[in-house]
C-alpha cells in the first residue's frame, strides 16, 4: 500500500508525477483549502510545501506523520527539536538556491550602488532633461570592499562573484573560519564590528536563530561608513528595521538593498517606501522558474528518502529516524 502524502503548496506537474509514482498524493493548500488540508494531514505519512508553521496543534492532528520536506533553504518555521522528539524527519533544499540567491544579492549591490530603482523612477517621471551629472551619480562597485556576514553556501557564491568578477576585497564574519574561501577568494576573516567598520558593502546572509535575531541594530549601523550600503538577503528579523530606517533618513549610511523584511508582505505604510536610497524586492531570492522547479524536485526526492528510512543529504534532523525506535515515539 502506498504511503500518503499531502502537498500543502502547488508543485510543478513533473514533480507531482514523481511523487504520485510512489505515493498516494493529495493536494490541499494549507491556507485557501484549510479544511481539506487538515483532513489530508490526519492520514498523511509525509508533507511537502513551504511557508507553513507546523504548530504543536497541527502535529497533534497528524498522528501518522513521519517526514516533512520544505521547498526552501530556510527552516525557521519549524520547531526542529519538537519534530525530532516526535520522530518526524525534516528536510530542506539549501543547495538549489545557492547560485540564484547569490545572483540576487549581487543585483541588489549593483542596483543600490548605481541607484537603478531611484533613477528609473525619475526617468519615467520625465526628469531626464540633460546629461547625467552629480545629481545622478552613484558609487563604484569594482575594487571596493565587500563584507559578508555569514559565509556559507550563498556567501561563498557571492564571494566568488565579488572577487573574481569585480576585483573586490572580501571580508567575512562567521562563527568559524572558512579556509576554502580564504584560499580561493582571498577572503579575510573579521570580527563583526571590524567588518562593519571596514566594508563598503555589507551583505547579510546568516540563517535566522536566537543568536542572529536583530544581529544588526542601531549600534552596529553606527559602526558602518557613511558611504556604505547594506544588503539583506537573509531574513528580515536579522536586521532591526526601525534602526535601519533611522540610519537611512539621517544619512548615517548611504543606502540599502532589501529582499526580506520583518513583516512580509511589506505593509503599504512602511517608511521604507518613502526612502529613495532603498532598493526593495519582494523576497525573490530563489524566484526563477528553473530554481523553483529544482527546489521542488529535490524536496520530493528528500521526502521519498525520508519515508523509506534513508538519510537525505539535506536532512535537518537525522536523529528523528533514530527517535522513531524509542518508546516515547508517537507520544502526543
Amino acid at each position: 500500500m502506498k504511503q500518503r502524502v499531502v502537498a500543502y503548496r502547488k508543485l510543478p506537474a513533473a514533480v507531482l508525477q514523481l511523487l504520485e509514482a510512489r505515493c498516494d498524493v493529495t493536494f490541499a493548500d494549507a491556507d485557501s483549502q484549510r479544511a481539506a488540508f487538515l483532513d489530508a494531514l490526519a492520514s498523511a505519512h509525509g508533507a511537502i510545501g513551504n511557508k507553513l508553521k507546523l504548530s504543536a496543534e497541527l502535529l497533534d492532528a497528524a498522528p501518522l506523520l513521519e517526514a516533512v520536506s520544505t521547498v526552501s533553504a530556510g527552516y525557521d518555521d519549524f520547531d526542529v527539536p519538537e519534530l525530532t522528539r516526535r520522530g518526524i524527519v525534516l528536510c530542506n533544499t539549501p543547495d538549489e538556491v545557492t547560485e540564484t540567491t547569490a545572483d540576487l544579492a549581487f543585483a541588489l549591490i549593483l542596483a543600490a550602488a548605481r541607484r537603478i530603482a531611484e533613477l528609473d523612477a525619475a526617468t519615467r517621471r520625465g526628469e531626464w532633461l540633460a546629461s547625467s551629472g552629480p545629481a545622478q551619480f552613484g558609487v563604484d562597485v569594482h575594487n571596493k570592499t565587500l563584507g559578508i556576514v555569514g559565509l556559507g553556501r550563498i556567501g561563498g557564491a557571492l564571494a566568488r562573484r565579488a572577487a573574481h568578477g569585480f576585483g573586490m576585497n572580501v571580508l567575512y564574519a562567521n562563527r568559524s573560519r572558512n579556509p576554502v574561501a580564504e584560499e580561493v577568494y582571498g577572503a579575510q576573516w573579521r570580527t563583526l564590528p571590524d567588518l562593519l567598520a571596514e566594508a563598503d558593502f555589507v551583505c547579510l546572509l546568516v540563517p535566522l536563530s536566537a543568536a542572529t535575531h536583530q544581529l544588526i541594530g542601531a549600534a552596529e549601523l553606527r559602526l558602518m561608513k557613511s558611504s556604505a550600503i547594506l544588503i539583506n538577503c537573509a531574513r528580515g528579523q536579522v536586521l532591526d528595521e526601525a534602526a535601519l530606517i533611522d540610519a537611512l533618513r539621517e544619512g548615517r549610511i548611504l543606502g540599502a538593498g532589501l529582499d526580506v523584511f520583518e513583516r512580509e508582505p511589506l505593509p503599504a505604510g512602511s517608511p521604507l517606501f518613502a526612502l529613495p536610497n532603498v532598493v526593495i524586492a519582494p523576497h525573490i531570492g530563489s524566484a526563477t522558474a528553473q530554481t523553483r522547479e529544482a527546489m521542488a524536485r529535490r524536496a520530493a526526492l528528500n521526502l521519498l528518502d525520508a519515508l523509506e528510512g534513508r538519510f537525505s543529504a539535506t536532512c535537518v534532523n537525522p536523529a528523528a529516524l533514530e527517535s522513531r525506535q524509542l518508546p516515547h515515539h508517537r507520544a502526543r
